[in-house]
């Protein structure tokens, strides 16, 4: 399988990009693959109760990059062509990192350089990308970036409440 280098433009998830903001998608970088088509997998692997997925996209043409801000609709055409699938808080699209506040969370993503369109329904899960995956993709690459959320904003001693 060929190897891909896969890239975000930070290690730590900036607020944009999570629950806490926006809950845009990031601009991803994918460099090495010769394949016509990407497949994306976002997930959390230290979720309180397994691995949660954030994103799941596929037949993703292969131009480079998987631009920031790809809208939570079944099928994409703007600003790039893909199909998206249900991710674990049971929505289509991109969902960003949301991890219990004061933990901090690594964030996988999982980029597949893969032969020919894969033939899954638009808001299909995830067993069934991977197993679409296993038989066309032909190259893999990922990064990892981290998220927490602050704790409730705590008041300096000497300055609570009035009595």
């Amino acid at each position: 399988m060929q190897r891909l280098t896969i890239e975000v433009d930070f290690d730590r998830f900036p607020l944009e990009h999570t629950c806490d903001g926006e809950d845009l998608s990031p601009r991803i970088t994918v460099r090495g693959s010769d394949a016509p088509y990407l497949a994306v997998i976002v997930d959390d692997p230290d979720a309180p109760r397994g691995t949660f997925t954030h994103w799941l996209a596929w037949n993703i043409p292969s131009a480079g990059e998987i631009p920031a801000g790809v809208p939570p609709e079944p099928r994409v055409s703007h600003p790039i062509r893909a199909v998206q699938g249900t991710n674990d808080f049971r929505r289509t699209g991109y969902a960003g990192p949301c991890p219990p506040k004061g933990a901090s969370h690594r964030f996988f993503v999982r980029v597949w350089g893969v032969e020919k369109e894969l033939d899954l329904p638009p808001g299909g899960g995830r067993a069934r990308l991977e197993n679409a995956l296993a038989a066309a993709a032909t190259g893999y690459g990922e990064t990892m970036a981290v998220y927490s959320r602050r704790t409730a904003i705590e008041t300096p001693p000497g300055r609570g409440t009035r009595t």
